[in-house]
């Protein structure tokens, strides 16, 4: 029987999008929520350490944690192939100024964060869903039935 599981993932992050038509071209800020939806069938092992469980939950908040949380929270994402790149000072004067290899709207960002995680999954666990909030309102989803 497989089970679906979920964890969600607070994390601040700004970012800027070079090109846009719009208020987001400037530099802003959001609080994103990660959701990770995985599905396996549980441990069925009574002896096994994680009996019951499709995956422990504090393996995958390590997961998150160094491959996202760690990386993204409280970062600021540039386009690395845009004149972002070339801002005079903006390094010197932020800690964690990210160029990424795209443009680094909310869409993007998920696949990066997919792209970063699907590997690390436990034999017989893959990624079901993943919804990135930018906003109380707006999100991306990827879903694994999709792809």
């Amino acid at each position: 029987m497989k089970i679906r599981v979920t964890k969600v993932f607070p994390l601040e992050m700004a970012h800027a999008l070079y090109g846009y038509d719009g208020p987001c071209r400037n530099i802003h800020g959001h609080s994103y929520r990660l959701e990770v939806t995985l599905i396996g069938t549980p441990a069925g092992d009574p002896s096994h350490p994680k009996y019951g469980m499709v995956m422990d939950f504090s393996d995958l908040k390590k997961i998150i944690r160094t491959q996202i949380i760690d990386r993204y929270d409280h970062a600021l994402l540039l386009n690395g192939n845009s004149p972002h790149r070339n801002l005079e000072g903006i390094d010197a004067n932020f800690e964690k100024v990210l160029y990424v290899e795209y443009q680094p709207t909310c869409e993007n960002i998920l696949m990066d964060f997919h792209t970063r995680i699907r590997e690390l999954m436990p034999s017989g666990t893959s990624i079901q869903r993943m919804i990135l909030h930018e906003t109380a309102t707006s999100s991306a989803e990827w879903n694994s039935d999709d792809n």
